[in-house]
């Protein structure tokens, strides 16, 4: 009897999936249970009994839920970096499959995430994607990673926009703040059942970003946009924080690190201070008197030398000056020995005695580092984002593979997952203390096993050491209000903390002058974090 009842059953499934083929035993039994359990479980998730090595953060599980069982599919997580949002996105979309309400997916991402998204999605989650070629359709894929960068392009958006996408997802999706922008425009016009948006950034409290990234995720949800704009210009400003609060939490999933209940590996800071050699502080003094001759800031030039001599060269020549006046500071640079902070570096790398990465803002100064770094026999790769996607991957395979050093720009502090890496060194420091943990969460993430120990390296008498000294040691401070930044400096109508620092550092008569300036602003951001830490609570 209970042959017979399986029999029906097979028959039944066959004549449901429009096949009588065979396939392998195993195959088949996880096809009659998937069948089961989406007609008997269906307020739970099921996805995770088909993915049994996988280990969900409590954190995660309560995301993936929350998205599939409360948000109907469409949300923007946006949990702080290393958290995981690329696990929850592909449990998410695991369950839906299961379920059978997903099987046309698209994901958008930067061109650098598009093999990680492809390998991870079909390695952890035994989902078939695969990048787009030039030599497929676009509708001959069930599941594809592209660039929002080739998708928006023609024949290509027109190709997707003819499409009707069961799940779309977006990865870095802060780059869709600005309606203005092909990238929103594109994105907002894409068809889809359901949507997932991926940021680290938090949503701003400006109300047209509220406005326009809420349509993408829910449309019709904030209502007319005329209409929403004139109730929000009613309403006092304490009532609309309110008001946004409440609307962004019903399509926004954010976590922090220090409320999660993930054991995470010790983070080790050291700082290194070094010293110019003599002819390099007499080149770094003479820079003062060349920005007041070529309308340079004198802050750019010293930040740029304390980098490298290619860094500064580059922004020299760029001023309208004389074939004459260029070839005497060439000269003046050539006469300079081995830059102090490279030579530095180069000891570090050896007593670290392990693979690491280094993260300079100049491009300039990545080639003259990995050029220095051959002739100590130090194997370095650079990563920046001129570098085509292929050429970005590759990179990335021979860091894990073969080379000793990565030698980035922030654009590798965007998405990557080297775990498999703990020491970094920041040769050139950030002003922006969100870019400072963006670049840090490349391997202080979700997966690390060991503590990681981060370096800055610091030229003492110099922009860095004023740098250091005025942010970096109040860095702590910072550093609970991380995950809030950008929604305080656009209350503040701050439009960038780097130039705000920028200008209070080049403007101020004294660097004590310029501390109190920068205990100022410190102070107004935290108690604008506070405010926000206590509405939170109430609410």
């Amino acid at each position: 009897m209970k042959t017979l009842i399986i029999k029906n059953e097979i028959e039944q499934f066959s004549q449901q999936h429009n096949t009588y083929q065979t396939c392998e035993w195993k195959l088949f039994q996880q096809a009659y249970q998937i069948a089961q359990l989406k007609s008997s479980r269906k307020n739970q998730l099921i996805s995770l009994n088909f993915l049994p090595d996988l280990n969900l953060m409590s954190h995660q599980l309560e995301a993936v839920n929350k998205v599939i069982f409360e948000m109907h599919g469409r949300a923007i997580l946006a949990d702080e970096v290393g958290l995981g949002k690329t696990v929850e996105a592909g449990v998410i979309t695991k369950e839906l499959m299961i379920k059978g309400l997903v099987k046309k997916v698209l994901i958008l991402v930067p061109s650098s995430l598009i093999n990680q998204w492809v390998e991870e999605l079909n390695r952890m989650f035994f989902i078939p994607a695969a990048s787009k070629h030039r030599s497929y359709n676009w509708a001959d894929y069930d599941v594809v990673v592209s660039s929002i960068d080739l998708a928006k392009k023609e024949p290509h958006s027109k190709d997707i926009l003819e499409q009707q996408y069961d799940l779309l997802i977006v990865d870095e999706a802060h780059r869709l703040k600005n309606p203005k922008t092909k990238n929103y425009q594109f994105v907002k016009s894409i068809q889809s059942t359901y949507c997932l948006l991926l940021t680290a950034t938090p949503i701003q409290n400006k109300i047209e970003e509220v406005y326009y990234l809420m349509s993408i995720v829910r449309p019709g949800l904030l209502g007319n946009k005329t209409r929403f704009k004139e109730l929000v210009r009613k309403s006092n400003k304490e009532d609309r924080n309110q008001s946004i609060q409440t609307l962004i939490q019903q399509s926004m999933i954010r976590n922090r690190r220090e409320e999660t209940e993930h054991p995470w590996t010790d983070r080790h800071v050291q700082t290194i201070s070094i010293d110019f050699t003599p002819e390099e502080i007499s080149f770094y003094e003479r820079l003062t008197s060349f920005s007041q001759e070529h309308a340079l800031t004198n802050l750019t030039l010293q930040r740029e030398f304390c980098s490298s001599r290619e860094a500064c060269f580059q922004s020299i020549r760029k001023q309208p000056l004389t074939k004459e006046t260029i070839l005497q500071w060439v000269e003046l640079l050539e006469q300079l020995p081995h830059h102090s902070k490279a030579l530095r570096t180069i000891q570090l790398i050896k007593e670290i005695g392990e693979k690491c990465i280094i993260f300079t803002e100049y491009k300039s100064t990545q080639i003259y580092l990995q050029w220095l770094f051959k002739q100590y026999d130090i194997a370095a790769v650079t990563y920046n984002g001129d570098f085509k996607k292929s050429k970005k991957q590759w990179m990335l395979r021979l860091f894990e593979n073969q080379a000793d050093v990565l030698i980035a720009t922030d654009a590798g502090a965007e998405g990557l997952n080297l775990q498999f890496c703990n020491h970094m060194i920041h040769y050139d420091l950030p002003w922006n203390p969100m870019k400072l943990e963006q670049r840090i969460g490349r391997i202080h993430r979700y997966g690390q096993q060991n503590d990681v120990h981060i370096y800055y390296i610091v030229l003492n008498q110099t922009t860095d050491q004023r740098i250091m000294n005025l942010l970096y040691k109040k860095l702590d401070v910072f550093r609970d209000v991380i995950g809030e930044i950008d929604q305080i400096l656009t209350e503040l109508n701050i439009e960038s903390l780097e130039k705000e620092l920028g200008e209070i550092i080049s403007e101020a008569s004294s660097e004590k002058e310029s501390e109190i300036k920068i205990d100022n602003m410190i102070e107004v951001i935290t108690s604008n974090a506070d405010k926000r830490s206590n509405y939170h609570e109430s609410s």
